[in-house]
């Protein structure tokens, strides 16, 4: 690869010119990395992205243009919708956010809360949406989900479900709510059935689109399918 003046770049770092006619410093990697096919940005086919909360490992945003609810990461700028938040803030000061789960929503070990946060657009904001899901720690079964939008700066709940076990997903633009079904003996990780929700914004709120059950056999050690709304690994 050359540079603006046709020297080879690598081993050294170099300048490069950006759009908006600023000269900025960067490594040889990086300006690589950015000669290369390109990154992907957020996809509706799934959870853009799905992390475990640590209180000292909080995403990071860009600087906010406008007033964002007290204790969350700021929005980022014009032409990078994505908006991270700490979620246990965000559970915490949300009235809607049942007074059991608040009070049992205590990190499981160290600084780790069982909270799983997806980014996506479903609601059809300019902004992502924000799905949280509240797990147990013992299990790691879904305890709560929740999908805030954005509105002025401030996040709005606009979606709860606190009938565990339950575990909410973006999967192409709508909301998808996973709850297992079990039975007197079945163990938490292998249950009967499951109920698979669709929800899709009709532009006020999430609408029941599809609803789909399942049910499986228990052939061999006594174990069926896996539980849905254990947290999914990365």
């Amino acid at each position: 690869m050359r540079g603006l003046n046709g020297q080879s770049l690598s081993g050294r770092s170099s300048l490069v010119l950006t759009s908006a006619g600023t000269v900025v410093l960067v490594g040889t990697v990086l300006f690589a990395a950015g000669c290369s096919t390109g990154g992907t940005g957020l996809r509706d086919g799934g959870p853009a992205r799905t992390e475990s909360v640590s209180r000292n490992n909080q995403p990071t945003a860009a600087a906010p243009s406008g007033p964002v609810a007290p204790g969350h990461s700021p929005a980022a700028g014009t032409g990078n919708p994505l908006k991270k938040v700490d979620p246990v803030a965000l559970l915490k000061a949300d009235p809607k956010v049942s007074a059991e789960i608040k009070r049992d929503l205590k990190p499981c070990t160290g600084k780790e809360y069982p909270v799983d946060v997806s980014y996506g657009k479903i609601t059809g904001s300019a902004v992502v949406d924000i799905v949280v899901n509240v797990l147990s720690c013992a299990d790691a079964l879904g305890r709560g989900s929740y999908v805030y939008r954005s509105d002025g700066g401030k996040y709005e709940n606009v979606f709860a479900d606190e009938q565990p076990p339950v575990y909410a997903e973006i999967d192409r633009g709508d909301l998808v709510v996973s709850k297992p079904v079990y039975g007197k003996s079945d163990a938490a990780a292998y249950p009967s059935g499951e109920d698979v929700i669709t929800y899709h914004w009709n532009g006020e709120k999430f609408a029941e689109q599809d609803r789909v059950h399942s049910e499986y056999s228990n052939v061999g050690d006594g174990a069926g399918q896996p539980a849905p709304a254990v947290s999914p690994k990365n």
